[in-house]
């Protein structure tokens, strides 16, 4: 076996969630200007909210990491409630699937603010579109900042493929990002899901990376779904 082989085999590409691997184009640009005005924000409840795929875990991450938050699952919201602190009092949660347990969650989110702690939420749709069986948790999260991501432009996707690529220690021409922009799904999900997969058929078929192997690629995947 390969060197090559042996490493496809053995390592798990790590996702790069970190500041330096966030790339900034017009469709973020605005979300990253929010990030970066923590601890400043004017709530103590803010939401990134956008499609899947378009970034908000990444960005997510990065506040996470410059803030020292926890991500908390809302499974985990009860047991953490009592525990909340001046030291332990910034949180990421995602509220993709909404609020499951409004209870707990709204004497969550006073606790935090009692302490002058954030929490930063994600979600596919702003808390205006939810519904609330709580009246005051509703008031309070429908007047908290909504930072909006769009999904990723051609620039973004482009230096996000390069990015990719290079992290495999693969090197392509041009015209194959030119290809891959303007036929894949617009979502860094997919854009790192298409190439984990050529990476793989390149190593198979001892092939470069080319715009045929893309293509025949794209082929197979529409098929398998």
């Amino acid at each position: 076996m390969s060197n090559r082989s042996q490493l496809i085999l053995d390592l798990a590409h790590r996702p790069a969630d970190g500041r330096e691997d966030f790339f900034v184009t017009s469709c973020n640009k605005p979300a990253l200007d929010f990030i970066d005005c923590w601890p400043d924000w004017p709530a103590p409840f803010a939401i990134l909210c956008g499609p899947r795929g378009c970034g908000k875990s990444h960005l997510a991450a990065v506040w996470q990491k410059q803030s020292g938050a926890d991500l908390l699952g809302q499974a985990e919201i009860e047991s953490r409630i009592e525990r909340v602190s001046l030291n332990d009092c910034c949180f990421v949660i995602d509220l993709s699937v909404g609020i499951l347990d409004e209870k707990n969650f709204f004497y969550f989110f006073n606790r935090v603010a009692e302490y002058g702690g954030t929490i930063l939420a994600t979600s596919t749709s702003p808390p205006g579109h939810w519904k609330f069986d709580l009246p005051d948790l509703g008031s309070r999260l429908r007047a908290a900042p909504v930072v909006k991501i769009g999904m990723p432009d051609d620039a973004l996707l482009e230096a996000v493929l390069v990015k990719l690529f290079l992290d495999r220690q693969l090197r392509v021409e041009p015209d194959v990002i030119t290809y891959i922009v303007r036929r894949i799904h617009r979502s860094l999900g997919a854009a790192r899901d298409l190439i984990r997969v050529l990476d793989e058929a390149a190593l198979a078929q001892k092939r470069i990376i080319s715009v045929p192997l893309v293509r025949s690629v794209l082929e197979s995947m529409s098929v398998g779904k």
